[in-house]
């Protein structure tokens, strides 16, 4: 390394670490981080399996699983950890994109510095680069018509490469459906989509109930295990006697005293009881718990219970079956009570579930995943989620891009001819942001197998005479249009992936002082070494 800069040790519990040194340094732990997800790009990419130190183990290839897992500590690899995270929590897929493409700008700006380029005109050009890369995303994007079997493909290209190919239909017809019932005026709560999850079966036994799933029984057996027209109250209170809120004592004398007191607890529960009763619910699900005494009256009653149900599960059950959570046991009426066509508990193994099923146009769902293993089941539900995401996705903004490296063989066309109208050194900058952007399919054809250069050779001649939605379908591997085979992205993932990497790409580069303090000990004010296949 030229130049090199010093570490200056400043005292017992601070280092310090500047110049080129920290740029590199940081370069180095970003392209890292990037490397480790690379290969699990694409319908085509690989597995990882993750062990904890307590030989807990994941597997899967999803990328945002990957790197919340792993143990970095290096500052600006946990930088690249927020990319993905960052895309996560907006669109629910395109995690490895946006990483892999952070790296891929940052290793080539070292070509760059490499060139005396300075940072800041690196920076510069980034900017500009990502700012022409949206408007140009915005002009190449196609409209989603109100078209399920384009929502479709959407929700197929995402589960793709998950271990869900083999039910990948299913399961997109499940996730349209889904989504699509749930909408509020194209506003889209993913959270009102339930996952629950049941080792037993196989993963083509996935279904979608049209109501709420709960990982609850009956709280006795004497109640009725199914309930026909189930008109459901939703409590939050306790059917318990409540004790006074600081400690007291009661004096009895007689036997008729203690008797009395045991009646009046006795009344006071089947008071309770009865104003269920009298309100029509024939199923209550109660957010805290049920006395004994009062299961006993409400099996009596043919009353359906559970306790103890989550405040979350309270409210998918009111979106569901459109009854009201109640506070004050007083209020319960009629008008108050949610409607299903069945209550039914259902055991499965050891396991007992609630099926509240046949809701009226309910805005919350159930997605029961099926599968032989946990570590399957777990990736299932991985797939669903981001399929989940894509979907929701694409129907707020209306907007679709050919994937399989298409949109990013022309961005980085276009970007090129953009750059030529550019002076200054900024000029490289855009270049290499376009070259970057070419790291996408060479990788996807990395992955599956194929030679990138030809493929990268034969993409650009494609979009040199103007087919701007060629792509390589990995299936067959040709160049085809992604579009017509079906192979579609939501806008809003290549947007989002490429604020979020351009974004950390300039900040990183704009480091050259590291320092790292520690109020104890010399050990915890240590900056993170970083060698070579270290994170």
């Amino acid at each position: 390394m030229t130049d090199k800069q010093p570490i200056f040790i400043l005292s017992d519990n601070v280092q310090r670490t500047i110049g080129k040194d920290a740029q590199r340094n940081n370069i180095m732990a970003a392209r890292l981080v990037a490397d480790a997800v690379k290969t699990t790009l694409g319908p085509k990419g690989m597995d990882k399996m993750l062990v904890s130190g307590t030989g807990e183990i994941i597997v899967t290839n999803d990328g945002v699983t990957i790197l919340e897992e792993m143990e970095i500590e290096h500052p600006a690899a946990k930088m690249m950890v927020e990319i993905a995270k960052t895309q996560e929590a907006e669109v629910g897929d395109g995690t490895t994109t946006a990483v892999m493409l952070a790296g891929k700008l940052l290793e080539n700006a070292e070509k760059l510095l490499d060139q005396k380029v300075h940072p800041t005109v690196i920076t510069r050009g980034y900017r500009i680069a990502a700012e022409k890369a949206q408007e140009l995303l915005r002009e190449t994007a196609v409209d989603v018509t109100n078209d399920d079997r384009i929502l479709k493909q959407i929700a197929m290209t995402a589960m793709t490469g998950k271990g869900a190919e083999i039910v990948k239909e299913r399961f997109a017809e499940l996730v349209v459906k889904a989504v699509k019932q749930i909408s509020d005026k194209n506003k889209f709560d993913l959270s009102n989509i339930k996952i629950e999850k049941f080792k037993g079966d196989g993963i083509e036994n996935t279904e979608l109930v049209n109501g709420i799933v709960l990982d609850k029984e009956r709280v006795s057996s004497d109640m009725p295990s199914i309930v026909r027209n189930a008109k459901i109250a939703l409590l939050d209170i306790a059917l318990e006697i409540k004790g006074p809120e600081t400690e007291a004592k009661i004096s009895i004398t007689s036997p008729s005293q203690l008797q009395s007191f045991i009646d009046e607890e006795d009344k006071i529960l089947r008071d309770m009881t009865k104003k269920i009763k009298e309100s029509e619910a024939n199923v209550l699900f109660c957010q805290k718990g049920i006395d004994d005494i009062a299961q006993y009256y409400l099996a009596k009653e043919g009353i359906y219970a559970c306790r103890r149900v989550a405040k979350s599960d309270m409210e998918k059950l009111a979106r569901a079956t459109g009854a009201k959570i109640v506070s004050n046991l007083n209020e319960l009426s009629k008008s108050e009570l949610g409607k299903a066509d069945n209550v039914e508990e259902i055991k499965r193994g050891d396991e007992s579930f609630t099926y509240i099923r046949g809701c009226e146009n309910p805005k919350a769902l159930t997605i029961l995943i099926h599968g032989g293993t946990g570590h399957v089941i777990d990736e299932m539900e991985r797939a669903l989620k981001d399929a989940l995401g894509d979907v929701s996705a694409v129907l707020k903004d209306g907007k679709f891009v050919p994937g399989g490296g298409a949109i990013e063989i022309e961005l980085a066309r276009r970007l090129r001819e953009f750059s030529q109208g550019l002076s200054g050194r900024e000029q490289l900058a855009v270049e290499e942001f376009a070259s970057a952007l070419e790291f996408i399919p060479t990788t996807l054809a990395d992955n599956a197998g194929i030679d990138p250069i030809d493929v990268l050779t034969q993409l650009k001649a494609e979009h040199d005479k103007g087919k701007k939605y060629d792509g390589i379908n990995l299936f067959s591997g040709r160049i085809e249009d992604c579009i017509k085979a079906g192979i579609i992205e939501p806008l809003k993932i290549k947007t989002q992936a490429i604020n979020s990497a351009s974004e950390v790409a300039m900040m990183i580069l704009r480091i050259d002082d590291v320092i790292a303090s520690g109020g104890g000990s010399s050990k915890q004010g240590r900056m993170p070494q970083m060698n070579e296949g270290e994170y």
